[in-house]
């Protein structure tokens, strides 16, 4: 009997179920190099696991990527997959060392790079805010040139960590330090800028906020949904809903999908998911803000592409990956209605004691998922810094108005209760 493909899956944190789930539906086994705040016991019992082989990604990458050879040598695999924003150029590493199908290292040195984003895409003639990377926390005066309010970011992070509108130059140093602090505790800066290091500062855009869910496959680009985020106006820029199919303009949505499919030739990313999100001005003309090689959201973007669409965004993402022609290729899949993801707030922070109306949540009937990232005890540290959601509820409705309604539900039902407050 033919045995099962095999992939490994990099970096995937185990409560987060959608990757798991997609990998079952396509047929292929798992081997999990699990995060290192992972729970062994749940990511060996998660979905489609066969394996757990540990890889220190980040304090020795090239014992990982050795680790990886060894493994290979003795039983082959048939393909890697980065679960998270931060272990992608290592998976397009080894994908390299391996000769398996994946992201070239240029390619995924650029999405992990803002500065390298903005620079090529405006070298290809797509738009672009005004912005100036900033190489030392010393140097945030090079900045005040820009026209105010500006947004100023880590140019390698992820989830809106460090994340800060400045609305004027006096404010300017003071934002800078500050995301350059934050860079520093979970991203290995120091007052010396490494490779990779920095921070970009760029013009704020004024209009909502969406996101945009596609495959790539030897080059061929399919934008696969649209979602609607909502007006993100600072000073931070916490996430709390999005909603698939985006009610916009099909000339709107055009362009967006001009501008999506620029940005991958741009950036030279030729296989894999991407996850890009940008800002419509003035409601209508779409500018990138980023791009991340990998399924949105710790995977639960596949819901709302899945919903919306039909396209089983998760199993199609690891076939890629094995060197496969996605199914939606050949076969046009029907969208079943609108869906919707809401990441509860966390507010002011603390150390959680729970999360009042999940067990009323859960029995709605719209509701497919509602997922624990984090338990009882865990501190969460309120934005501009981050460390997690307290919880993700994913729905399905028969319409945006509906969706729009249930976000209104959840956000009365709701509520986190930290030690120490009620």
């Amino acid at each position: 009997m033919r045995q099962r493909p095999k992939l490994v899956l990099v970096g995937q944190f185990s409560a987060l179920p959608w990757v798991f789930e997609g990998a079952e539906r396509a047929g292929v086994d798992l081997i999990l190099a699990p995060r290192g705040d992972d729970d062994p016991e749940r990511a060996r019992k998660a979905p489609g696991v066969v394996e757990l082989l540990p890889l220190d990604v980040d304090g020795d990458p090239d014992a990982a990527v050795a680790a990886l050879v060894e493994r290979f040598a003795r039983q082959p695999f048939d393909g890697i997959m980065a679960g998270n924003e931060k272990v992608v150029p290592f998976v397009a590493r080894a994908a390299r060392v391996l000769g398996l199908t994946g992201l070239t290292e240029e390619a995924a040195a650029v999405v992990r790079d803002k500065r390298s984003m903005r620079r090529l895409l405006a070298a290809a003639g797509l738009a672009v805010p005004g912005f100036v990377a900033v190489g030392h926390p010393d140097d945030w005066a090079d900045a005040a040139g820009l026209r105010f309010p500006v947004v100023v970011k880590p140019a390698d992070g992820y989830s809106s960590l460090g994340v800060i509108r400045v609305d004027s130059a006096g404010e300017l140093e003071q934002a800078v330090r500050t995301t350059w602090a934050l860079c520093d505790t979970h991203l290995g800066y120091d007052d010396g800028a490494a490779d990779g290091t920095g921070v970009l500062v760029e013009e704020y855009l004024d209009g909502p906020e969406i996101s945009a869910e596609s495959l790539v496959h030897r080059g061929r680009v399919r934008v696969c949904a649209v979602s609607y985020k909502g007006e993100l106006n600072g000073p931070y820029f916490e996430e709390t809903t999005l909603r698939a199919p985006a009610r916009l303009p099909a000339d709107v949505l055009a362009a967006v999908e001009r501008e999506v499919v620029g940005a991958h030739h741009a950036f030279g990313v030729t296989e894999g998911t991407t996850h890009t999100e940008l800002r419509l001005v003035s409601g209508t003309r779409p500018v990138l803000l980023e791009m991340g090689a990998r399924i949105g959201g710790g995977g639960f973007m596949h819901h709302l592409v899945h919903v919306s669409s039909g396209i089983d965004l998760a199993a199609e993402a690891v076939r890629i990956h094995l060197g496969r022609e996605p199914e939606c290729w050949s076969t046009e899949p029907v969208g079943t209605g609108h869906a919707a993801a809401y990441l509860v707030p966390v507010g002011g922070g603390g150390r959680i004691a729970r999360v009042h109306g999940l067990d009323e949540v859960r029995e709605e009937p719209c509701v497919d998922h509602v997922v624990r990232t984090v338990g009882p005890g865990a501190l969460l540290r309120p934005y501009p810094d981050w460390s997690g959601y307290p919880a993700i509820v994913l729905s399905h409705h028969a319409s945006d108005a509906a969706a729009v309604e249930f976000r209104d539900h959840l956000a009365r039902t709701l509520r986190v209760e930290y030690d120490g407050r009620s």
